[in-house]
């Protein structure tokens, strides 16, 4: 079956200015914006430890506030869940920041979360979660920092009880590399991890166990890197699209950025507090104890949006992959937005702050790993495959020379109404279905394909 879109290769490979044919003769200018979050994105005391953070310096307020999402939704630990069917979804975020080299101030958009890490524990360490800055490179050392005890020669090395774990990978093409390498398992140790499963050993040779892992991961990296050392396995046994995948850049320069005054980190310290006592998050040993629900507002809102873009169809490629898991990573990302206001039930805004967040990873993800002609003729394919649905719930069905001649009155090419029809056939689940009858005449010809509406 032809694909969609012919070829997907990242962004920033081909030359900004070039032109790129469409495949009629038409040149497209191969550049574009890049991605900007909403303002949305920056929701309740996430978004004001972000704007503090980014107040007075060159550091992107949507990277702080990501960072700052990881390192909420893993203090928050295990005992906050949300059932959706058989399945107990935890507030546990990876989030990986993507920006050039020098541009992305990657270290500095880590840097104030530290800060009102430590104000935190200087007022009641039991509520801060461990931080991790060392650097992951396999399976087993991941479970030493979360183990469940073990025995070493005639001596008992007691369990870490308090799961809590937060990984920042100021250079997450590290674990990109440790990947590459033959039986090593420590892309699959941190899908479990995002799944919440436990950490068994990896051979019988080593006993380390860790269960219930609550771990959330702070990753940046450059989108050279990404492309370069983001593998075929990476993609598709789901590693790569457990990461919320942002863009972010410095918005301005600054030879001289200001400090964030200790007394504004203190008071987002304070409520930070209030969050996690509010969960009961000083409590290691009591797991799925506060249940939280989505109000009826916010179950509609999800509902429209589950059966539209979470679910919208990129392709069979590195976008499509990458992107699988919008719907679970939104509820998630709403949880954290509700728990912030010291709430159990999930609201309508709530879904509207995480829904901000997605679109951005879903226009950065759009934005590193295609390139601006591909964006462009993807965007040509939804544009024509709305046209068909419009025209198709109109006529109830139709014929491919009366799709050409009816609904693009013959000026749309045969390549791009295929292209339009073939998304809508391979949609999830497929929007269109095609018959193939016999001529009423009998004449002479290959078969009548007739399209109509899926069922739903």
């Amino acid at each position: 079956m032809r694909r969609i879109v012919d070829a997907i290769s990242p962004s920033h490979a081909a030359p900004p200015f070039d032109d790129a044919d469409d495949g009629d003769g038409a040149a497209m200018v191969a550049h574009r914006n890049a991605p900007e979050a909403d303002p949305a994105c920056l929701y309740g005391l996430i978004g004001d430890v972000a704007h503090a953070g980014s107040e007075g310096t060159e550091t992107n307020a949507c990277a702080i506030a990501a960072n700052f999402m990881a390192y909420l939704s893993c203090a928050v630990g295990r005992g906050v869940y949300l059932p959706i069917g058989n399945t107990w979804h935890h507030a546990r975020l990876f989030c990986l920041h993507v920006g050039r080299s020098g541009r992305g101030r990657k270290g500095d958009a880590v840097s104030l979360v530290l800060r009102i890490d430590q104000a935190l524990r200087a007022m009641d360490a039991v509520f801060a979660p461990q931080i991790h800055r060392g650097g992951l490179s396999s399976r087993e050392g991941l479970v030493a920092l979360m183990h469940d005890g073990y025995r070493q020669g005639r001596q008992d090395v007691p369990a870490i009880e308090d799961k809590r774990l937060w990984v920042v990978e100021s250079e997450f093409a590290n674990v990109l590399h440790q990947g590459r390498r033959d039986g090593n398992t420590l892309s699959a140790a941190l899908r479990d991890c995002w799944d919440g499963v436990d950490l068994k050993p990896a051979t019988k040779s080593n006993r380390l166990y860790a269960s219930q892992p609550h771990v959330c991961l702070s990753g940046a990296i450059s989108p050279s890197e990404l492309t370069g050392l983001m593998s075929t396995r990476e993609l598709t046994n789901g590693f790569a699209n457990r990461f919320l995948m942002i863009w972010a850049e410095r918005t301005r320069m600054l030879p001289f950025p200001k400090e964030t005054p200790q007394a504004v980190v203190e008071h987002l310290a304070r409520r930070t507090l209030e969050v996690l006592a509010f969960v009961r998050a000083n409590r290691h040993d009591q797991r799925d104890h506060l249940r939280m629900e989505l109000s009826p507002q916010a179950q509609w809102r999800y509902a429209q949006l589950y059966r539209g873009e979470l679910n919208d169809d990129f392709g069979d490629g590195a976008v499509g992959a990458l992107l699988e898991r919008r719907a679970p990573m939104l509820l998630r990302l709403a949880m954290l937005m509700a728990l912030t206001d010291l709430q159990t039930r999930i609201d309508a805004q709530h879904i509207d702050a995480a829904t901000a967040w997605i679109r951005h990873a879903t226009a950065s993800v759009r934005f590193v790993f295609v390139s601006a002609a591909e964006e462009a003729k993807l965007a040509l394919v939804l544009e024509l495959s709305n046209r068909v649905l419009a025209f198709l719930r109109e006529r109830g069905q139709a014929t491919r020379s009366q799709i050409s001649a009816e609904c693009f009155r013959g000026k749309v090419t045969k390549a791009r109404i295929d292209a339009s029809l073939e998304h809508l056939l391979v949609s999830t689940p497929p929007k269109i279905t095609v018959q193939w009858g016999v001529r009423a005449d009998g004449a002479p010809g290959a078969p009548l394909r007739v399209y109509r509406l899926a069922t739903a």
